[in-house]
């Protein structure tokens, strides 16, 4: 089991792969976040081991989900998410997890394709 367990934190699940940091305190947090990361992927495939799926499988089925910007005169009022296709459903109900209608509009543009060089001392 802990051949597994190590196995499955290197994968593409949680790619848990060397870090370079300097300080210990923030290793230990990769660290932690990893394992805690890993006990969410443990959870997730007890709950889905009867869909007969890896939880791979139903993350990828779970990348699908998409929501909807509601506009207003042009101007964003709200993000409504639509009914989910049924396979998709599955594995939400089998996580227990109950999607909301619509999130609120908060106006926050997040980019996660910033290059991090730009932000990084030269040496």
């Amino acid at each position: 089991m802990v051949e597994w367990a190590f196995r499955t934190s290197k994968t593409v699940e949680l790619e848990m792969r060397p870090v370079h940091v300097r300080l210990a305190s923030r290793t230990r947090g990769h660290a932690l976040v990893i394992m805690l990361s890993y006990k969410i992927v443990q959870e997730l495939a007890l709950r889905w081991r009867d869909l007969n799926a890896t939880v791979q499988e139903g993350l990828d089925e779970l990348k699908t989900l998409c929501m909807t910007e509601l506009l207003l005169h042009g101007k964003p009022l709200c993000n409504c998410i639509p009914r989910p296709r049924d396979s998709v459903q599955r594995f939400l109900e089998k996580a227990q997890v109950v999607m909301p209608d619509a999130l609120p509009r908060r106006g926050v543009q997040v980019a996660t394709r910033k290059k991090l060089q730009a932000r990084r001392k030269t040496r």
